[in-house]
This record gives structure tokens, sequence and C-alpha cells, in this order.
């Protein structure tokens, strides 16, 4: 396929997708689907995919219990923004995972300390696979898959606990 030049603005009255082809399978993958609604995530453990979420903004509401979103397996360019919907602070935390440790985040997010310094919190760049948010009140956590393994990641949380990266 080649490539496509447009001098004016591309008009959709739906959606736009961004797909990759496997060039000997021909088989096609959704990467990011731009212009839907925000997507509402429940207050269970979820595992997200690219078809449905990538792309999108996705409301984490008040949860009930630790829980957990798991990120599909990584694909360039793949984004993923997290915003926190809820009316009070947590009593519980969320978890965000890669889909295993092979898959780890580079970069950071911003502890916007409710009772002392603000201060950056950093993945290791190397294993770190998994961020734990404690307690928070706020957030906009960031995520884009750097390549078919890696995951930059980048935001701010608003919380009196400080948010932590480790290992699956």
């Amino acid at each position: 396929m080649g490539n496509s030049t447009f001098s004016g603005p591309i008009r959709s009255q739906s959606t736009i997708k961004t797909v990759s082809k496997n060039a000997s399978t021909g088989t096609i993958t959704e990467v990011i689907t731009m212009g839907d609604a925000p997507v509402a995530l429940g207050d269970e453990d979820k595992t997200l995919d690219n078809a449905t979420h990538s792309g999108r903004v996705l409301a984490v509401p008040a949860i009930t219990a630790d829980r957990t979103i798991t990120l599909p397996a990584p694909v360039a360019g793949a984004t993923f923004k997290f915003i926190y919907a809820g009316a009070a602070e947590e009593a519980q935390n969320l978890i965000i995972v890669t889909p295993g440790n092979a898959n780890f985040f580079l970069g950071n997010v911003q502890h916007l300390d409710t009772n002392a310094d603000n201060v950056g919190v950093y993945a290791n760049g190397s294993s770190n696979s998994k961020l734990t948010l404690t307690d928070f009140g706020s957030m906009e956590i960031n995520i884009v898959a750097k390549d078919s393994t890696n995951y930059y990641i980048w935001g701010n949380v608003v919380s009196e606990d400080v948010p932590a990266f480790a290992d699956q």
C-alpha cells in the first residue's frame, strides 16, 4: 500500500482506526481507535485490548477492592490514557501491569503528595512491569507502546502514599 497525502482535513462521522498488517500473513491488527467516547471501566479487574481501549480515554471508577488493569501485548503506537472518575479519595489500590515481566515500563509518574514534597517516581527501565497507585485521590496516567516489547509511561498521581513501580 502506498502513502496518501491530504491537503485538507480528514473527516469521519464515526471513528478513525490505525491498523498494522503482518507482512507474511496479511493479518490486520487494530492499534488505535480515535474519535470514540471515553470507555468507562468497571469496578473489576480488567484486561485491555487495542481494538476497544487504545486511543481512548479510560475512566477508572471508584473501586471497592484492589483492582488490576492488564495492558495488551505492546503494538508500537498503541496509547492508553487513564483518568480517575471517582468522587473521593480511594481506600483501595489500582494496579496497572504489562502482560508479563518481559514487557516493562520506561518513564515516570509525578507523585503530588497531599502532605509533603512532590516527587517523581521512576520505573527502572529494565524490568518494572507493574505500577501500584495506593489510596489515590486523583490521577492521569498515559501509556504508549514504544515497540513490541515495552511501554513508555508518564502522568501524575495525587495521594498521601507514593506510587510504586515493581516487577510482577
